[in-house]
């Protein structure tokens, strides 16, 4: 007895390992080129400033890179009715992204996609980009804004700076509970020459 669920264990198994390996992806999964695992939540004061400063409204299709927990996307779709796009690595941050998408209940206004923000699909198409992230991280994806990105395009983000790009049409510092010396930091994507 004990010989044969043994057996029919490890043929289970090496059925599952077969299964596996064959619904498996047929292309090399390539790590991202920039990953940091440091997640720290934007504040509502400095995304209400944000917002201002983008002069974000419900045409736009706003692209938040390393979207965490989702909540400016969210909040954009429910304050503005602006349509909004998440990309993020962290698949514990997409599942705390679709809770948020039960609290601010905006339908389909918001979309949370697990991806590279140095790989967006459609960021052609954004009208505001978002984002939290390091000057490391913003310098490899300044080539991207300056190629993709249509002219008119506001992107703001809080903190950072990129060291090789454009330079930045405004900046403000926001206080908020958790902090006073918040920077939010906004440029607009310049005509292409």
């Amino acid at each position: 007895m004990l010989r044969r669920t043994l057996s029919l264990g490890l043929f289970a198994l090496l059925l599952a390992v077969i299964f596996q390996v064959g619904a498996g992806e047929t292309t090399k999964r390539e790590d991202p080129k920039y990953s940091n695992e440091t997640y720290v939540p934007t504040a509502d004061e400095v995304i209400d400033k944000m917002f201002e400063m983008a002069k974000v409204n419900k045409d736009d299709l706003i692209f938040d890179l390393g979207c965490g927990d989702g909540r400016i996307l969210y909040q954009a779709a429910k304050k503005f009715g602006s349509h909004g796009v998440g990309l993020e690595l962290k698949t514990q941050r997409i599942r705390e992204a679709m809770d948020q998408a039960d609290k601010f209940k905006v339908g389909t206004l918001v979309e949370i996609r697990h991806g590279d923000a140095l790989k967006p699909k459609d960021m052609k198409d954004a009208t505001v980009v978002v984002m939290y992230m390091f000057p490391e991280f913003m310098d490899l994806w300044f080539p991207i804004a300056k190629a993709k990105l249509k002219p008119g395009t506001r992107i703001v983000s809080h903190d950072y700076k990129w060291t090789i790009g454009w330079e930045p049409v405004a900046e403000e510092t926001v206080k908020s509970a958790q902090r006073d010396n918040h920077k939010a930091i906004l440029w607009i994507v310049p005509e292409k020459k």
